[in-house]
């Protein structure tokens, strides 16, 4: 069972051990948390995770920046001792944001796009409000998962968690199944990762599909048979175009022109006649005759057209 490529994070767990959670129960999510570690593709560019022990306290145990390596990463959860009372996971929230997704304590630039994730594992119901924390660290861009086990109250998981709820909250009856989790995060991390390692063949639009992926086109282009390359769709064919006289094709798009005579109107669409009797429009001697767009020569009383249509004599 190979470490999956998942896409890169920086990932923070969040663990209650707060009074209610037994001695061999939490020994039960450290295993969980070092089986989540086997899982990930941590290193320094890879996945980095921190982790939070919280109960009336939160104490980073460790933060992003400080192990890039699973083994190290195991070692230091093995020691991880329950702070005992209280279950303030609104403060825990908080001080992830404050304290542990900053640059400084290994959290990457914004500008990696490197998604920020938050696991908090709780078996009770918050003696803070976590509504409005949990609130601003979706919006600073954080996803949060809660995983419920055994007592934890649902109505304070669902508040916590990031949208759509049914992919961020987990409830498992005891800390002996919490374990069954490892392969459903697996799966959640692991579902982008075609796409976003850039190991696909598709010339134009990776769609991410589960642990697979579809290939798909720019609009304007269709996808070939192959189902991977894509070629431009004649945009100037019947019923495709909105141009009013000619329609040009243009590489999977398309532009309006006009016949001559005619000039194209601002919607970029329609067509208006010129006036091509206008000054410096027409090349008549005497009298110009404008006719939709076009025009003819005419001469003065006691003249006649000239053979070159232009001319009176």
């Amino acid at each position: 069972d190979t470490a999956c490529k998942n896409r890169p994070l920086d990932l923070v767990f969040i663990i209650d051990s707060s009074r209610s959670v037994r001695p061999e129960e939490f020994e039960k999510v450290k295993i969980f948390l070092s089986k989540m570690i086997d899982t990930l593709d941590i290193g320094e560019r890879t996945t980095r995770v921190a982790v939070m022990n919280y109960a009336s306290t939160v104490k980073v145990e460790f933060p992003l920046r400080t192990y890039f390596d699973k083994a190290s990463m195991k070692e230091a959860i093995s020691h991880i001792e329950p702070l005992s009372a209280g279950t303030m996971t609104g403060l825990a929230i908080q001080t992830a944001m404050d304290e542990v997704f900053t640059e400084e304590m290994g959290t990457r630039p914004a500008t990696f796009n490197i998604p920020k994730v938050v696991i908090v594992v709780t078996d009770g119901r918050p003696q803070d409000q976590v509504q409005d924390v949990a609130a601003s660290a979706r919006t600073a861009g954080i996803e949060i998962y809660a995983v419920g086990v055994d007592r934890a109250d649902m109505q304070s998981l669902r508040i916590m968690a990031s949208e759509p709820l049914d992919e961020h909250v987990f409830y498992v009856e005891t800390y002996g199944v919490i374990e069954k989790l490892t392969s459903k995060f697996r799966e959640t991390f692991c579902a982008a990762n075609v796409c976003a390692l850039g190991t696909h063949d598709c010339e134009q639009v990776c769609v991410s599909n589960g642990r697979a992926y579809l290939c798909d086109c720019y609009e304007g282009y269709t996808l070939n048979p192959d189902k991977r390359t894509c070629s431009a769709v004649d945009m100037c064919a019947p019923g495709r175009h909105e141009c009013d006289q000619i329609c040009v094709s243009n590489n999977g798009s398309y532009v309006c022109e006009c016949y001559e005579g005619y000039t194209l109107n601002p919607d970029k669409k329609t067509c208006s006649a010129m006036d091509m009797c206008a000054p410096g429009g027409h090349d008549c001697a005497q009298v110009c005759l404008s006719n939709d767009g076009s025009y003819s020569c005419d001469c003065f009383e006691g003249y006649t057209l000239n053979p070159d249509k232009k001319t009176c004599s």
